[in-house]
């Protein structure tokens, strides 16, 4: 008696969620992005065992079932199929369907119906047909968190905000689905040189030399010297000079220390070579560019 069962929903630690009727009208296919194509149930039946629905003129919506576990059968028009793990199928809005789990082993699936103003436009585009069969997919953990995601956003309510997240995120969903890529990421190359001239900002205060700096970057001197000029047009000392003098300046102008302690934070005991050292690259000695600074401010 027990085989005769034939249950629409109601199984141990199912998640479900219909979306009101009044909602898809006025807040769904009234916007004018949301009304394209957007969900209007959503749901996980784990084990669902005497799982069954038949629909002799379809369903409204196009119906996206997932198996992550067990198995479980439908019917078409034209068609049966046995459902797997990992694979998934597409029902177009407005056919004829029938399917159940498996008695002995029922499937554990995720499901979606959606709908929308562009569904026929979008069931071209992926010519939903070729989905109609069990489609093998790849294991892939984000398709489980994009799920969550849409079911998490529709459980918080079901504000233009939520049904927008929502929508968003359903269009990611389709796309493990529909158009699954292998994403390959980028290469970021190693550029010895932009970690050299941060590695001289961190250490403003050090005396770096040519041989430190390469050996750093594992450069022979006499590559990191070309290297460093061919991106920078100048030697890696005197940037790092340049360096220094433009934090100078900086704290010139933010500071009230003393020159001699900003000749010290820069790593010079002697403040007279900074003195120097500054007016030879800004052409003004320190005090006299604190001056013009001070004249300046309003």
């Amino acid at each position: 008696m027990a085989k005769n069962l034939k249950l629409k929903d109601g199984f141990s630690g199912e998640l479900q969620i219909n979306i009101p009727r009044d909602i898809v009208i006025h807040q769904l296919r009234k916007k004018q992005f949301l009304g394209n194509l957007f969900i209007t149930h959503i749901g996980y039946f784990p084990k669902a065992k005497f799982h069954y629905r038949e629909r002799s003129h379809g369903c409204p919506d196009n119906i996206l079932i997932y198996c992550v576990d067990g198995k479980g059968h439908y019917q078409t028009e034209t068609a049966g199929y046995t459902l797997l793990p990992e694979h998934f199928f597409i029902l177009p809005a407005g056919k004829f369907h029938m399917f159940q789990a498996d008695i002995r082993d029922p499937w554990s699936i995720y499901w979606v119906h959606f709908s929308g103003d562009m569904l026929k436009a979008f069931n071209h585009l992926i010519n939903v047909e070729d989905f109609i069969a069990p489609t093998k997919i790849t294991k892939d953990n984000g398709i489980i968190e994009q799920w969550s995601n849409i079911y998490s956003a529709l459980s918080a309510g079901f504000s233009v905000q939520h049904l927008t997240y929502a929508t968003f995120c359903f269009y990611k969903l389709l796309a493990f689905f529909i158009c699954p890529v292998d994403l390959v990421p980028p290469v970021i190359k190693k550029d010895p040189i932009s970690a050299s001239i941060a590695y001289m900002k961190t250490n403003i205060d050090a005396a770096l030399s040519v041989q430190e700096l390469a050996g750093q970057q594992q450069l022979s001197n006499s590559h990191y010297m070309m290297l460093f000029k061919s991106k920078t047009g100048t030697s890696p000392i005197d940037y790092f000079i340049r360096l220094k003098i433009q934090y100078a300046c900086q704290l010139l102008k933010q500071s009230d220390l003393k020159i001699g302690e900003i000749s010290a934070k820069l790593g010079y005991d002697d403040v007279f070579y900074f003195s120097r050292l500054f007016k030879k690259i800004t052409g003004n000695a320190p005090s006299f560019y604190r001056n013009k600074i001070e004249m300046k401010r309003p």
